[in-house]
């Protein structure tokens, strides 16, 4: 039986075990979770079993890789094939060219906004101005932004990081309108115009079908 996913914050900062049932291991970031568990269930992949590192990660890109290869050396023996769930998600490339060391492949783009989003749709946009936030990151915003930027005990900073962005762009893997409700109140936090934009899972269904059907 799937062990239940955890809440956000456990997600944010423990991330999740791998059930240790599929042939196939998803190492992914724990902002993915819910999205490639809804993947997963509704196309009936019972063979993709899923292991997440905590999301916070993204706060210090660095870590990245060497979180990533620490994974798949401590899993590699118990499933037929590994798969990244990270876009660069900051590192420089340096997480693609370890995933090549270690024989993996990763989710392609930059970030998963842009994987979201569909990269190619996303490089097309080009755009400069907008601060992006995903369900989970609107979900975990004081986490990952409000309280890491220290807004929270000097709101006066809001400039200092926010005032070169216009928009903040609400990426919605759901149509939830509570959730489109937080994002939009995390726009006025930050004193930016406010644009959503239903993205569903983008180019993520497509990778994971993928691999789902190489095993």
């Amino acid at each position: 039986m799937d062990a239940p996913l955890p809440d956000d914050d456990a997600l944010t900062l423990e991330g999740r075990a791998a059930d240790r049932t599929g042939r196939v291991l998803l190492i992914a970031c724990g902002a993915l979770a819910r999205e490639i568990l809804d993947l997963r269930d509704a196309n009936g992949w019972d063979h993709l079993d899923l292991v997440c590192l905590p999301a916070i990660l993204h706060n210090t890109p660095e870590s990245i890789p060497d979180a990533v290869e620490a994974a798949v050396e401590r899993h590699r023996d118990r499933y037929d094939s590994l798969h990244v769930v990270y876009a660069d998600c900051g590192t420089g490339g340096r997480l693609a060219a370890r995933c090549a060391a270690l024989g993996v492949e990763m989710v392609a783009g930059p970030h998963c906004y842009s994987f979201f989003e569909g990269n190619a749709a996303f490089a097309a946009r080009d755009e400069m101005t907008a601060f992006y936030l995903t369900d989970f990151l609107a979900r975990q915003f004081d986490a990952f932004v409000w309280r890491p930027l220290g807004l929270d005990r000097h709101p006066e900073l809001r400039e200092a990081y926010f005032g070169h962005y216009e928009t903040l762009v609400y990426l919605a893997q759901t149509d939830d309108p509570d959730l489109t409700e937080t994002a939009r109140a995390c726009a006025d936090r930050l004193g930016l115009a406010f644009e959503r934009r239903f993205t569903g899972y983008g180019d993520l269904a497509p990778t994971l079908a993928r691999w789902a059907a190489n095993q």
